[in-house]
């Protein structure tokens, strides 16, 4: 029951624009270490990240960068085992590596959230989010803050091992395998409206600007790895995949009506994330 749980904030739709990490190392079941930073972006702050997570220019002013902070972070996952609740924070761990020229971390790496759709029936395809998650184990947090939101991903897993009784390797395994396993396969051959046993299964996508591969490609992609694919944002949209020229190019304004509405509903409580077309398909790769 050793692992770390980790969980980053970021600026803006670059996934690589990481201004907080949470980490936190758990042996025998318990906090035996945590580690938290701001971190310099060195990148604009879009508001709706702002009023997400509460962080802003002004705060990160003075703090690492990654590439600085990578050392610390890098040393506390190096070969273990390293939860993540969704790929996100994973695939935001590599960009940022990328950016700042740092080797990626050295760890295996363990979604909590397919842990949780095959832990509890009620979550296998939907409402496995981490806030609902956590209600559903009686576990309370301060949603959005990296580092309690890394200790909530812990507590999800040490959850569903008591519930199964499977142990990290267990878990390790039983991942790779359909969410019913009675099944045999991953089901019916890859849909529009998303492979139920994909990892990201339940999200509902809507791509926007200009993208570098065809629209149709992207939706193929979406699709395999479980999301629904649609065409204009609505109020079950869970996902809005920018063009990364358009997030270069406007640095958070002119945005496109799609990007507008996705922030609009974000800010009455939606929770739909934004991110780059490059993060999209890395995100897809590492599902």
């Amino acid at each position: 029951m050793n692992f770390v749980a980790i969980d980053v904030e970021t600026a803006n739709a670059d996934m690589a624009s990481i201004c907080s990490i949470g980490a936190v190392r758990f042996e025998n079941g318990k906090v035996a270490d945590e580690w938290y930073s701001l971190i310099d972006p060195r990148d604009y702050f879009d508001g709706i990240n702002v009023s997400i997570h509460g962080i802003d220019e002004g705060m990160v002013r003075g703090a690492p960068t990654y590439g600085e902070a990578a050392g610390t972070l890098h040393a506390m996952l190096k070969d273990a085992v390293t939860v993540t609740h969704t790929h996100f924070d994973r695939v935001a761990t590599h960009q940022a590596s990328g950016k700042w020229e740092v080797a990626v971390p050295v760890c295996t790496w363990l979604d909590s959230a397919r842990v949780a759709r095959r832990a509890w029936e009620e979550c296998a395809s939907s409402g496995y989010g981490l806030a609902n998650v956590c209600r559903l184990i009686g576990y309370e947090f301060e949603h959005h803050n990296a580092l309690e939101d890394a200790k909530a991903a812990g507590h999800v897993m040490l959850a569903a091992m008591e519930r199964t009784g499977l142990d990290l390797d267990g878990w390790l395994a039983r991942v790779a395998q359909p969410i019913d396993p009675s099944s045999g396969s991953s089901g019916a051959a890859v849909r529009r409206d998303g492979n139920a046993d994909g990892s990201l299964y339940g999200e509902v996508i809507v791509f926007t600007g200009a993208l570098a591969i065809p629209r149709s490609e992207a939706a193929d992609l979406a699709a395999s790895v479980g999301c629904e694919v649609g065409s204009g944002v609505t109020k079950k949209t869970t996902l809005l995949v920018v063009g990364d020229t358009d997030v270069m190019r406007l640095a958070g304004h002119e945005k496109s009506s799609k990007h507008r509405k996705a922030e609009e509903l974000v800010a009455k409580g939606a929770p739909i994330r934004i991110l780059r077309e490059t993060d999209f398909r890395e995100l897809v790769a590492t599902a």
